[in-house]
């Protein structure tokens, strides 16, 4: 790997993970890919790192995000961590395919770059370190899908391919996607001292997560006796619930919700066999590797709870008490359904709290699942209905774009009923606004993301590039666009992702 020169005078390098050294991180260097070209380029998150449009043509650039060379200020490097794969112990794992170039500071603001699919690293295993085209158009479509609708993410700046082979399920061409987050720390960072029974290297990282990320920590510690690690699981706590809610709001399932994929600053990490459900249903497992449904869309949050506990067992060694290690983790038990209720409240238009709004959420959820409506359509529907509602003479007349997606209306109905009556209390214009605000048009379906890995098979990007305008504003109406926001195709439902996604 050779070090290229690059004009990047608004880009300051900082390496404050780096500089923990062995053994929390391993220098290396990527694996040269052949022939590499550009296959999408994110514009909006490179002005959002202080970047203009000429860095795409800065020499050397391509080559640097492929894992072909090293920018100046650039010192990558890959870390270790281990994490518990469906439920089981799984030992060291770490950046299998996965290596930090190091970390751009704007202003007070910090950016750590990390390429995906630059080759095996000291942690590869028994994998050949690479990403396909398929997997990398997915995660890059789908990390910025995320923020578009509001939810905690890593980013995606951009997406470089190369001919070389690959071999998944076939045989299939290489990408590298360079992802960007505030830091890429996982629950199995921790995991991984903590089970080597090194509690100083749990501090030593604990400490680096507080000083560099949870800094107000150190002002709200009388709370908890003084012991800021139990702080600092209290505020994962809290993240992640917050988390797990927006996920069930907008019907997003994660599919693999390993401890080794769960963020410490509740970012959604790691898109591998994801999916935003079309037909509802509360058991859907999107995870075709998932044999026993432990990650299927209704489980999401309690498996939330369970990675959680896990950390607070890595974190033991620092908090001691196990009263106060109980007191930061278990009000995840009303965080999350309060968070979810705040979510369905926005949802469904409501600016106020009342008795039974909870359980008017649920019936709507047992009305969807009933008949497997498509979860997005019947949102964007309702807030549209709502928008809509006295422009028509009769409440069952201004309802009718919700019931024409049922074939038994009377349960529905009966909701609608009881729904018009919870919203004789709301200024409806502004009810309709937090509905069209909080229930998106768009979202990246499957058939979307597989009609643009096809077309990008054939040299044709494109379709990355629309979808990507569309889901970076996912609650506009985008005239012209409408066919993105359709019901998918009968084919969509044939579609299999799996681990290797």
């Amino acid at each position: 790997m050779t070090v290229a020169t690059s004009e990047m005078n608004s880009l300051q390098w900082t390496h404050r993970y780096a500089k923990l050294g062995l053994p929390f991180v391993t220098t290396w260097q990527g694996t040269p890919l052949s022939d590499v070209h550009w296959v999408a380029q994110n514009h909006s998150l490179l002005q959002k790192l202080g970047l203009d449009e000429s860095f795409w043509a800065t020499e050397g650039v391509l080559e640097a995000l492929s894992g072909n060379q090293i920018l100046n200020g650039m010192q990558p490097h890959t870390s270790v961590y281990s994490g518990h794969q469906f439920g089981v112990w799984a030992g060291q794992l770490g950046d299998g395919r996965a290596l930090w170039l190091g970390e751009s500071r704007i202003g007070h603001a910090h950016w750590e770059w990390q390429l995906k699919g630059a080759g095996k690293t000291p942690y590869s295993r028994m994998g050949d370190g690479r990403a396909v085209l398929r997997s990398s158009i997915r995660e890059y479509l789908c990390s910025e899908a995320m923020h578009g609708l509001g939810i905690p993410t890593t980013r995606a700046l951009c997406i470089t391919g190369s001919p070389d082979a690959v071999l998944r399920e076939s045989v299939e061409t290489a990408a590298v996607v360079t992802r960007i987050a505030p830091s890429f720390l996982r629950f199995g960072h921790f995991e991984h001292f903590a089970a080597l029974g090194q509690d100083d290297k749990v501090k030593q990282l604990a400490d680096f997560a507080i000083e560099h990320y949870f800094a107000d920590l150190k002002d709200q510690t009388d709370a908890w006796r003084g012991n800021i690690y139990a702080a600092f699981l209290h505020q994962v706590v809290r993240s992640t619930a917050q988390l797990m809610a927006k996920w069930q709001a907008v019907g997003f399932c994660h599919g693999v919700m390993n401890t080794d994929n769960m963020s410490v600053l509740g970012l959604t990490l790691d898109y591998g066999p994801f999916q935003f459900l079309d037909d509802f249903d509360h058991n859907h497992i999107c995870n075709h590797s998932d044999h026993q449904g432990r990650y299927s869309y209704a489980n999401q949050p309690k498996i939330g709870y369970w990675n959680l506990f896990c950390l607070a067992q890595a974190l033991w060694g620092l908090i001691k008490e196990e009263d106060l290690a109980m007191q930061a983790l278990e009000p995840y038990q009303t965080l999350f359904p309060e968070a979810l209720d705040e979510q369905m409240r926005r949802k469904l238009g409501l600016t106020d709290i009342q008795h039974g709004d909870r359980q008017l959420a649920t019936d709507v959820l047992a009305c969807l699942s009933k008949e497997r409506v498509d979860f997005t359509i019947f949102w964007r529907r309702l807030s549209v209905c709502v928008k809509d509602f006295s422009n028509h003479s009769t409440p069952m007349q201004a309802w009718q774009l919700v019931l024409d997606l049922f074939l038994d209306a009377q349960p529905i109905e009966q909701w609608l009923d009881t729904y018009t009556h919870r919203l004789s209390s709301q200024n409806l214009q502004a009810a309709a606004l937090l509905m069209l605000q909080n229930n998106p048009k768009f979202v990246l379906r499957n058939h979307l993301g597989e009609e643009a890995i096809q077309k990008a098979k054939t040299g044709d990007f494109f379709e990355i590039d629309t979808l990507l305008h569309l889901l970076h504003s996912p609650y506009d109406e985008h005239s012209g666009y409408d066919r993105y926001a359709n019901f998918p195709p009968s084919w969509a439902s044939s579609i299999e992702i799996s681990c290797s996604s």
